[in-house]
């Protein structure tokens, strides 16, 4: 059950605690929290405009659909031709970019979370290159094209990224932000690189293939390919919310974390690879979208006003955010993932001008 707390900001019933802002208290048998009505109204927005926007979408196309024709083919009440094309193509692409963007906001927010710096995301520290490189060498070198083999490919190049660059960012026992960074992008360089050589040593019939890949789109992708990457979502997100107190308490510090009896390492090695998971999950299904990893988690830490490990938050935006580039990328002609390149380019650009005014 949930208690409404009021008086000046919020006042938590029973105990006299006067937090500052409006939230609202959720009880249940083995969990309780504190929740900001502010996030709470802010989700809530973000979710009914989502929806709203996805089914808009469902009528935008080469062949447009009438909005009551896609509510009646969602309902099962059009004609074959109407649930062919809303629920059979149109669905399944608006599906993969809420799917895609929560993923990819979730994996920004655990990043962000454990390098403490706005610029820790996947796309920034060469993770998301890492999974790009494993993807394609398995559809380069290997020849496969399948899902599964891709988005295995896509989760070891990740985490063996990651683990390189988490051993260059080492210093005395501790990983620094900065160093972390630095050396991510020094990596991300690198993997460029061989990304560029591998491309040179197929057909180009093949290396164009991998090209198109590359550039981040949801065309062609199905409901076969849709719930097996849903069922994996779902999986790591579940693990995920079992180790969010963790990764709180580790934003307190390391020796914090460590008196109140949490396993710093292991909860941060666990957070890597589930954070490295959902970025690959996201390759292999398709392609490297960039930045909404970034600008996810910080455009909800602005809206809701908060502080630290934000992920639900974080969550609907990236949804909505992912789905609106997608949109736009539909009524223009280009992959979602130019769009999103186009866009996190000048929001970083920004972000990097905000953070040196506040540090001068």
């Amino acid at each position: 059950m949930t208690a409404p707390v009021h008086d000046r900001g919020t006042r938590v019933a029973g105990n006299g605690l006067d937090h500052g802002y409006r939230a609202v208290a959720l009880r249940l048998p083995r969990v309780s929290a504190l929740l900001s009505a502010r996030s709470l109204a802010i989700c809530a927005s973000l979710v009914i405009a989502t929806v709203v926007l996805g089914v808009v979408s469902l009528g935008l196309g080469t062949y447009p659909v009438p909005l009551d024709e896609v509510i009646g083919a969602l309902l099962g009440t059009a004609d074959d031709q109407a649930r062919m094309l809303v629920v059979g193509w149109r669905l399944p692409r608006a599906l993969f970019a809420i799917a895609c963007g929560v993923a990819l906001a979730v994996s920004g927010a655990i990043f962000q979370s454990l390098t403490r710096n706005p610029l820790g995301s996947p796309d920034i520290i060469g993770f998301s290159s890492g999974s790009y490189t494993g993807a394609i060498a398995v559809m380069l070198l290997l020849g496969s094209t399948r899902y599964l083999d891709i988005a295995a490919g896509a989760i070891v190049g990740g985490v063996v990224t990651a683990a390189v660059v988490y051993l260059l960012a080492t210093r005395n026992g501790s990983v620094q932000s900065f160093r972390l960074i630095i050396m991510g992008i020094g990596v991300a360089a690198l993997l460029s690189s061989l990304n560029s050589a591998l491309m040179l040593s197929v057909s180009v019939d093949t290396a164009m293939l991998a090209a198109v890949w590359a550039a981040g789109s949801f065309n062609a992708l199905g409901h076969e390919q849709l719930w097996p990457m849903v069922a994996l979502l779902a999986v790591m997100l579940a693990a995920l919310a079992a180790l969010a107190p963790g990764l709180r308490q580790l934003e307190l510090g390391d020796d914090a974390a460590r008196s109140l009896g949490l396993p710093a390492n292991r909860v941060r090695a666990a957070a890597v690879v589930l954070g490295v998971a959902l970025t690959a999950l996201v390759t292999a299904a398709a392609g490297p979208i960039s930045f909404v990893a970034l600008a996810a988690p910080q455009i909800a830490r602005r809206l809701v006003r908060g502080s630290g490990l934000l992920l639900v938050p974080s969550a609907v935006v990236g949804a909505f955010t992912l789905l609106a580039s997608d949109v736009l990328a539909q009524r223009v002609g280009m992959p979602v993932g130019v769009v999103t390149v186009s866009l996190g380019g000048a929001y970083l650009a920004w972000l990097l001008i905000s953070e040196f005014r506040r540090r001068t």
